[in-house]
């Protein structure tokens, strides 16, 4: 049977159910190299502002081994924050047919890049876009220092279109490149959770038949929180309410916004929420809108619509071009622009029916968009493999 070893930074709960269900299906064999450091199931998170350890069994079914992390300030947040000297030799020492790397941009990483080169296949999974390209010197300097590291990898995972875009641009080609799609767990997330929804729309005082726009994620200047707040009170709607879920360095700056509006009552904020109770938020809500400034994807737009809900993103979220199909499931705004964010969410607001339809057409349209196709492609890639 083939192997396949995987490089990856610690344990995340997008990437390790693939991992199970790779063991599972008993076509490949693999095994996980986790860098960050032994154990590392929890993880400080700069954007929330907190130690982050998620409430889902993510080591459960799959062969991984911890990799000794040197750096002398261990994490993901920098380039020298992994440090693997053992890494390559306990990848070797395992006998791979082919390694896969997810992200280039920490030492260790870059390191196999360059090290299995022309000794093994290598693929490399990662979602940058082309989307927030810099211009002048430092984007002709980039452009010759990605095209060197992507020379690197023989074969890359494209999540979706954007992402595509920016392999190509980086001299990848097309032979080179299969799709898996980003992937959430639509099954978990779509199970019935009605009492609980109930729950927490009596806890805030929401009535049934009140229209709740959701952002869950971190309160920092990338998601753009403060644009979407300043286009619901500018609504000043008092069957719509705004619901906040996260924390971050922005969140004293909007609650003081939020407090000094005419819609105060109607503006919810809610910590940090992990995985398990993710769903009732979706659920709960009508419209999910993610604003940012700059994704790379954008992930939860993925679990709201498992959720069956209408969405609204930003023209520099990475799946937006993929996910959202608008007038069908949602709508697509011009990123910092708050006539745009505004304009769409009055036509959201003001149809019951039409939001209901965006629902169930969100998920339909994410069905597709699954582990099972991001294994399988993994899998037929390894299987097929002529190097």
């Amino acid at each position: 049977m083939k192997r396949l070893a995987i490089i990856t930074t610690h344990p995340i709960q997008y990437y390790a159910p693939v991992f199970k269900l790779l063991h599972e299906r008993g076509n490949i064999r693999i095994k996980v190299f986790y860098t960050l450091g032994s154990g590392q199931t929890a993880k400080y998170d700069l954007g929330f502002g907190k130690t982050v350890s998620w409430d889902i069994p993510l080591l459960n079914g799959y062969n991984y081994e911890w990799v000794n992390n040197t750096a002398s300030d261990p994490g993901s947040h920098t380039f020298n924050g992994i440090i693997n000297p053992g890494l390559t030799t306990m990848v070797m020492e395992w006998l791979p047919d082919a390694v896969l790397i997810y992200g280039w941009a920490y030492r260790s990483h870059l390191k196999a890049l360059l090290y299995f080169k022309n000794k093994l296949p290598v693929y490399f999974r990662g979602d940058s876009t082309l989307l927030n390209e810099t211009k002048g010197i430092k984007k002709a300097a980039k452009y010759i220092f990605l095209r060197w590291v992507y020379s690197h990898i023989d074969h890359a995972f494209y999540a979706g279109k954007n992402n595509k875009a920016y392999f190509l641009q980086y001299g990848l080609k097309e032979k080179q490149l299969s799709f898996a799609p980003h992937a959430i767990d639509n099954e978990r997330f779509s199970q019935n959770k009605h009492k609980d929804v109930a729950e927490l729309r009596k806890s805030l005082n929401i009535q049934k038949e009140d229209i709740i726009i959701l952002f869950a994620g971190k309160f920092d200047v990338v998601k753009n929180v403060e644009l979407l707040l300043e286009a619901f009170i500018n609504l000043n709607r008092q069957n719509i309410h705004l619901l906040l879920v996260g924390n971050g360095v922005n969140e004293a700056i909007l609650k003081d916004q939020a407090k000094k509006s005419k819609v105060s009552r109607n503006v919810h904020f809610l910590d940090f929420k992990n995985q398990s109770y993710m769903p009732v938020l979706y659920q709960a809500a009508d419209i999910f809108c993610l604003p940012s400034k700059s994704e790379t994807w954008g992930l939860s737009i993925n679990e709201a619509m498992a959720c069956g809900k209408a969405i609204l993103a930003s023209d520099r979220v990475g799946c937006a071009a993929d996910l959202v199909k608008s007038g069908e499931n949602g709508f697509v705004f011009k990123t910092d622009s708050l006539d745009s964010i505004t304009y769409y969410l009055q036509k959201l607001i003001d149809d019951r029916e039409l939001l209901n339809k965006m629902g169930e057409q969100s998920g339909m349209i994410i069905k597709e968009w699954t582990f099972m196709a991001i294994a399988k492609a993994i899998e037929n890639k390894l299987l097929n493999e002529t190097y």
